[in-house]
């Protein structure tokens, strides 16, 4: 293949990927065209294939997941090299073409290599943390997680101030704690508590109750804070909306934050039992949300705000 019959490749590939893993993004990126729509999903299979290094099926054991995330870093470190060939062993998940298009995308938008890195960062934290203390520990996870990836998504999406990197980090905090919200049971199966130990022993919920499924009263108190805080969030991460400059920018983070931030309206409707059945939002729901967002989104004109009113704290 002639390298642009790879690049291509590549893209095809990351399209799949998200397709079959993100279909809440997919179904948003419909705002987006072209170039922008093909680097979108290129950062999407990327990260999507460096959280499977640490709890797919080739995680393999913890020593094995800390080995393939130190490769996983100087896979990243050749993207910003000087032209060598990729190489990929077998035991990662990536298929060249994928790191090929990646590159692509880093070069043609001028995507930084630190958040990257601080992505693996966040990976890393998986293998020797399963719980967190409070809420500025989880904080620091969400922001390496997810509040990165607003960062890697900011130069694609076009922005006219780096004010919006701030708000693009928010809003990536919001989505990876909507996650957290919504896959208390899936992520206690894997031995992890993402919850703050210290705000769940203020509203007297013990680590017996959420094994166990128990929606107190407590759970209920706990659990509506932590959707304020949720809310507070995608508030701040509107906030930078009207700083993005490319075309179908402005919506694709529009529609994103209205169908994530539907899950916590999921989660508040099942009285807080995230226990019993994961919350998620329906293709019709979907529909009828996007719908809703692009009227409103019409019907506005988008003004840049420079200041974060007070809001909700945790």
């Amino acid at each position: 293949m002639t390298d642009a019959a790879v690049i291509a490749e590549g893209y095809r590939r990351a399209r799949e990927v998200t397709r079959v893993h993100a279909r809440s993004f997919y179904f948003a990126s419909m705002a987006l065209f072209g170039q922008r729509k093909r680097s979108a999903y290129a950062l999407y299979a990327f990260c999507r294939r460096l959280d499977d290094l640490v709890d797919g099926d080739v995680a393999g054991t913890p020593a094995d997941a800390a080995e393939r995330l130190l490769q996983a870093r100087e896979i990243v470190h050749g993207l910003y090299g000087s032209g060598t060939p990729l190489r990929v062993s077998r035991d990662l998940p990536w298929h060249p073409s994928e790191l090929d298009a990646l590159k692509d995308t880093i070069q043609r938008y001028g995507i930084e290599e630190q958040p990257f890195q601080e992505l693996i960062n966040g990976m890393e934290m998986d293998l020797r943390k399963n719980r967190y203390a409070n809420a500025e520990e989880l904080d620091l996870y969400c922001y390496r997680v997810a509040g990165v990836v607003g960062l890697m998504m900011s130069p694609l999406l076009g922005y006219s101030s780096r004010q919006a990197l701030t708000f693009a980090a928010d809003l990536g905090h919001a989505m990876q704690l909507t996650n957290i919200l919504r896959d208390v049971k899936e992520d206690l199966q894997r031995g992890r508590i993402y919850l703050p130990a210290d705000q769940l022993t203020a509203f007297g919920v013990t680590e017996e109750d959420i094994r166990e499924g128990r929606i107190t009263d407590g759970w209920r108190e706990f659990m509506n804070v932590q959707i304020q805080w949720a809310r507070e969030l995608y508030r701040r991460g509107a906030l930078g909306v009207p700083f993005l400059t490319g075309p179908g920018s402005q919506l694709l983070v529009r529609l994103m934050s209205t169908l994530y931030g539907n899950i916590l309206n999921q989660i508040e409707a099942k009285n807080y039992d995230v226990f019993s059945e994961r919350a998620h939002v329906t293709f019709g729901q979907k529909l009828r949300l996007a719908v809703g967002v692009l009227f409103t989104f019409n019907s506005q004109r988008l003004l840049p705000e420079h200041t974060v009113s007070e809001g909700v704290e945790r």
